[in-house]
């Protein structure tokens, strides 16, 4: 997927999800600015990389599974990537999304892939791998804390990855 980045890590009780803002089409940049990590209620955060439409789709969806499921992100996780499957319109999305509250990071696919990162790091999209990496290293070897994690995570990930940019946008919960 040539898209965007989004990073989530958890450090002492804190989580943090970071996206870039560059919109892309081919190899034209769009936008710089855009918006992809959202804040769902009080205890749930979700960033997304792919189709921009499909994304805020996945983020309303997701959203009504919250409210079904009274706030228990797990099982509306699972829902969700059902429902992502098996829906003739749903299965056509193409995004990815990085779900956290302060239990839980899934990384969700239209492939049904629901994953929960045993090291409480996850990252999808173009930059993805580079991201993981930083923010893997960045736990290990530094006294950071989750959202100054997800910002460097993001900037390292940026100077690799043509289709990732430094203007991040960050939601934490502690």
């Amino acid at each position: 997927m040539r898209s965007t980045t989004i990073v989530a890590v958890r450090r002492d009780g804190a989580i943090a999800v970071a996206g870039d803002g560059q919109v892309s089409v081919g190899n034209t940049v769009l936008k710089h600015g855009a918006r992809k990590v959202r804040r769902i209620g009080d205890g749930v955060l979700v960033g997304f990389a792919g189709s921009a439409a499909d994304g805020l789709t996945l983020f309303e969806k997701l959203e009504q599974k919250l409210d079904a499921f009274h706030g228990n992100l797990a099982r509306a996780a699972v829902e969700l990537a059902k429902d992502w499957r098996t829906d003739r319109v749903l299965r056509r999305l193409d995004a990815l999304m990085v779900v956290a509250d302060r239990e839980h990071v899934f990384v969700l696919s239209g492939g049904g892939d629901i994953v929960e990162p045993d090291d409480g790091v996850a990252a999808v999209g173009s930059g993805g791998p580079y991201a993981l990496a930083a923010a893997r290293a960045l736990l290990l070897h530094s006294d950071l804390g989750a959202e100054e994690i997800a910002r460097e995570s993001l900037r390292l990930a940026a100077e690799i990855c043509v289709y990732t940019n430094e203007r991040v946008t960050v939601e934490t919960l502690r």
